[in-house]
């Protein structure tokens, strides 16, 4: 039986092997870590009846156990070089479709159609480049992609602002709009030491799963989630002064944003970190006839 991919030796066996040398410009980081990816499978919770996606695969280090525990893995991967690489690494699993794109170029439905229809879920599993890690989430949550639940390495920075709760320091728009979506939830917290080479920052895994419903109504969900983003352009302003510098023509309507703060029941005085999201649903609902000509 051969040896697991995710160990010292074996990546650099690996590596030598293909020649290859790893790009800084792909935030390429390998996990050689087995424990590690047996904690993030158990936290991804896959069966043979999920149907997984993994983005960036590299060698195929979590790649390997994901396909010993799925059904089928589809793994997008940008960087050709690694094409041949994971054709020989990853011949003993047939139930892995490796597609050399970059995901956020992909129509991601189509693939899940065609290559999971006979799976009972899908879900994401995936060791993220950190330059990336935000655009892709979003396109998964944005483009309605039909997933269950993604489970993700990435910067802990990152993960701490996803899962942050309002009041704190790290929530943000990126906060509102992912939890928006998912219920959030740090799984584990990751060493540098598991990577070769080893990033600068530590990194953590994310759990999330996708909400039966959103939490609050909206007449916009682009809306809301500008209106998020512009309450967010200096962090030590009020929301009013925010909304006036970041809405178009804003400071000509503050009369309009008092009164919409007014119906949403909060206090121009806040700073947007203190509001919750349904707080920010109420406040794009009342800003929307004023802020996008009633469309």
């Amino acid at each position: 039986m051969r040896k697991d991919i995710a160990t010292p030796v074996r990546t650099k066996e690996i590596l030598e092997k293909h020649g290859f040398s790893f790009k800084k410009s792909l935030g390429q980081n390998f996990l050689i870590d087995p424990n590690i990816l047996t904690n993030i499978i158990s936290a991804a919770g896959i069966s043979r009846n999920s149907g997984v996606i993994e983005i960036g695969p590299g060698i195929g280090a979590l790649t390997e156990p994901i396909a010993r525990a799925a059904g089928k893995v589809t793994a997008f991967e940008i960087d050709g070089r690694l094409l041949p690489v994971l054709e020989d690494t990853l011949s003993p699993y047939p139930n892995v479709t490796v597609i050399h794109q970059d995901v956020l170029e992909a129509d991601l439905k189509a693939t899940i159609a065609e290559q999971m229809a006979d799976m009972d879920e899908v879900v994401v599993v995936a060791n993220l480049p950190y330059y990336v890690t935000t655009p892709i989430i979003m396109k998964f949550l944005m483009d309605n992609v039909p997933i269950d639940r993604m489970v993700i390495m990435m910067q802990r920075e990152v993960a701490d602002r996803i899962t942050a709760s309002p009041g704190t320091k790290a929530y943000g728009s990126l906060s509102i709009a992912i939890q928006y979506y998912m219920d959030a939830e740090v799984a584990m917290i990751v060493p540098k030491t598991v990577f070769m080479p080893q990033p600068n920052v530590e990194s953590a895994v994310l759990r999330l799963s996708r909400k039966p419903e959103p939490p609050a109504d909206v007449i916009s969900e682009d809306f809301l989630f500008t209106v998020a983003r512009g309450s967010f352009v200096q962090r030590r302003k009020t929301i009013l002064n925010n909304l006036q510098a970041s809405l178009p023509n804003g400071k000509a309507k503050k009369e309009e944003i008092l009164e919409a703060l007014s119906a949403a029941g909060i206090d121009p005085s806040r700073r947007g970190e203190t509001l919750s999201i349904q707080e920010f649903a109420a406040l794009s609902n009342a800003l929307y006839g004023t802020f996008s000509g009633g469309k």
